[in-house]
């Protein structure tokens, strides 16, 4: 698979998700309850971290217990944890940002890859590179609606997934910016939350985040 064809993967899966639960875990049932209950709500992707140690055996494990899901490995720092998150079987990367020697390892990998900038410049180097659909991060920081609206015209063929700084209450009016094709966040699996064991909460809001991608969308 050319890297043309995996970016295009890339875009086709984002565009399925809508939004992307970002979702950081401490232990393997914290995994698999919070990844049951985004399904439940109706968000079908996630982005999981790999900020904890547990991160790589929780992929692991999701994508063999619940096969319906579609698991992005985010927090991506080194070719090492490319590596380990491809073999534990990630649908896709995801980077907070793309330093030169990530960027070449990147558009090398088997599976598709989601890499982050946060200005015109690192977007160009990775769109020499190959790739075409990129993650904003952190967005509301870098200028959020005013940046993206700011790249679509130089940067016509980058398609962007915005992070940082999205809650329910602005996803929608992300999601509406043509170049966009997902959002990110993670307000439907706050800590607090997690850490209490509140999965209706999570399928709650995650049924409302759903909503708003339809809404957004026309359905």
């Amino acid at each position: 698979m050319t890297i043309e064809q995996r970016q295009l993967k890339a875009e086709q899966l984002l565009r399925a998700a809508g939004i992307l639960p970002v979702v950081t875990v401490h232990t393997l049932d914290e995994a698999r309850r919070v990844s049951r209950a985004l399904l439940d709500g109706g968000l079908p992707a996630i982005e999981l971290t790999l900020r904890t140690p547990v991160a790589i055996e929780a992929l692991a494990m999701l994508k063999r217990e619940l096969p319906g899901i579609v698991i992005g490995a985010g927090t991506v720092l080194s070719v090492e944890q490319m590596e380990q998150s491809i073999a534990a079987g990630a649908d896709f990367l995801v980077t907070p940002g793309t330093p030169t020697e990530m960027a070449d390892a990147l558009a090398q990998a088997t599976i598709p890859v989601v890499p982050g900038g946060a200005t015109p410049t690192e977007f160009l180097a990775l769109m020499a590179r190959g790739f075409r659909v990129c993650k904003l991060f952190p967005a509301n920081a870098v200028g959020g609606l005013a940046m993206l609206k700011g790249l679509a015209g130089p940067l016509a063929e980058l398609k962007i997934c915005p992070t940082g700084g999205i809650s329910e209450d602005n996803a929608g009016e992300f999601l509406s910016q043509p170049n966009v094709v997902c959002v990110g966040g993670s307000w439907m699996v706050p800590k607090q939350w997690i850490e209490a064991g509140a999965w209706d909460k999570v399928t709650e809001s995650s049924a409302k985040a759903a909503a708003i991608v339809a809404k957004a969308r026309g359905g």
